[in-house]
């Protein structure tokens, strides 16, 4: 029997419901880190290197997709809670249809600039080329990339959150078989692997919009958008802790990396590279949970139904805070087998990552009540307040731990500074969650 949105969840019915999208953040970040590897091993380090200084900038521009999908995701849920199907309709196709359109206009001017932003960032000569080649063909499927993003939200909302699951799969294998063709067989190098991405691109946006174009059993259905300035500039104030939370990524890896070549050297930014990739597949348990519940948790907000907001909001911060506990011990059984998969072949840097793993992944206790107090907020449609608990959690927290912990207590000060800014993250959160209860009526 379906689940619908508009059910009662017990613990097993909301993990049945988020499985799915669970399933999907975490094939998303295993696929991600294979692509990684190949490029790694079958191309070498200068076309390694070209990917990781270009990617970062369209992971940039891809979280335009996931705002306009987190912050849609709450508006249309809310308006089906409502009970105005219409509206909801209307808003699910403008949210779709503004995502395009911000794809294209992205890729065009990502097109022109590649190069002067990677020259930008030191790539000259051979690298600037790789940089360029990479570039310029995923700038083609930039659009295609931001309506994944969209739709692995808005699928929740329509109560397809398995269709996303499949479309994650046919992308993710599509990606993979075509890295060992283009790459291995064909020896197309850096193109091979863009166009390969590429590809695997165009699948995750183009499925899901010509599953909503036609027929379908869901309630919402792409058709002609309702023109509602407001409610779009709703959807980016839901969607901008999102937005902040990915964006500031990549300032904060500049800042680790910059500490780590001050005291540590290339090592250091190696081991920090590994212990990305872990973090990566860890945190996107959580996130998939939080994106599979929010829908749920914002229709009952809309339906103003307070009993099973109540019940959702216990439920959902007890898994959280469980699973980040789960995921440290695992952490910390799996560091040097995990490890040894990046850096086996050198047995001293690969002790050197086992224990700064170590000692970085006791963030994971603290940082479940963080994303899912953004996330509820968001659910909420209180963006300010979701948008704040990411900004002063990653900009903030991170960014200032990370540049002077190290200058008190050295070295383990780069990896530990993680673990302080999620513990202030996590009273910060716990101080909104107590603060806005009355007004939302969750407790």
């Amino acid at each position: 029997m379906a689940i619908r949105i508009s059910d009662h969840f017990t613990l097993g019915r909301l993990a049945r419901f988020t499985a799915p999208t669970c399933a999907m953040m975490l094939f998303t970040s295993i696929y991600g880190v294979i692509d990684g590897l190949f490029v790694s091993n079958f191309v070498g380090k200068e076309s390694f290197a070209a990917l990781n200084l270009v990617y970062p900038l369209f992971m940039m521009l891809g979280a335009l997709g996931y705002m306009f999908g987190t912050g849609g995701t709450a508006l249309v849920a809310k308006t089906l809670g409502e009970g105005d199907d219409k509206r909801a309709r209307g808003l699910f196709s403008l949210i779709v249809y503004a995502t395009l359109i911000v794809g294209i206009a992205c890729g065009v001017v990502v097109f022109v600039a590649v190069g002067s932003v990677a020259g930008a960032l030191g790539a000259e000569g051979s690298l600037l080329e790789e940089c360029v080649v990479y570039g310029s063909i995923l700038a083609f499927s930039l659009p295609f990339f931001m309506l994944q993003e969209t739709f692995q939200s808005l699928l929740t909302a329509a109560g397809k959150p398995k269709v996303g699951l499949c479309v994650m799969v046919v992308a993710g294998v599509a990606n993979i078989a075509l890295d060992a063709l283009f790459i291995i067989v064909f020896q197309w190098g850096l193109a091979g692997a863009a166009l390969a991405t590429a590809i695997s691109e165009v699948l995750g946006g183009a499925i899901p919009f010509l599953y909503f174009a036609r027929p379908n059993s869901s309630t919402l259905r792409l058709g002609r958008p309702l023109i509602d300035v407001r409610a779009l500039g709703r959807v980016c104030v839901n969607g901008s802790s999102e937005l902040v939370s990915n964006l500031s990524m990549s300032l904060v890896s500049m800042v680790y990396n910059f500490q780590l070549m001050a005291y540590i050297g290339p090592d250091g930014v190696a081991i920090y590279g590994v212990i990305q990739y872990v973090a990566w597949i860890a945190v996107s348990l959580l996130m998939g949970f939080t994106v599979g519940s929010s829908p749920i948790i914002s229709y009952h907000y809309g339906a103003k139904n307070s009993a099973e907001l109540k019940g959702l909001f216990r439920t959902c911060l007890g898994v959280m805070v469980t699973g980040g506990v789960l995921i440290t011990v695992l952490t910390h059984l799996f560091a040097h087998p995990l490890a040894a998969v990046f850096v086996g072949y050198d047995p001293a840097l690969c002790e050197m990552t086992v224990a700064a793993l170590g000692e970085y992944s006791l963030a994971f206790i603290f940082v479940g009540v963080s994303i899912f107090g953004s996330a509820f907020f968001t659910a909420l449609n209180n963006g300010l307040v979701s948008a704040l608990i990411s900004f002063l959690r990653t900009l903030v927290f991170e960014c200032a731990a990370v540049m002077f912990l190290p200058a008190i207590i050295g070295v383990d000060g780069i990896w530990l500074s993680i673990v302080v800014a999620e513990i202030a993250s996590m009273f910060l959160t716990g101080g909104f969650l107590v603060g806005l209860r009355n007004h939302y009526g969750y407790v």
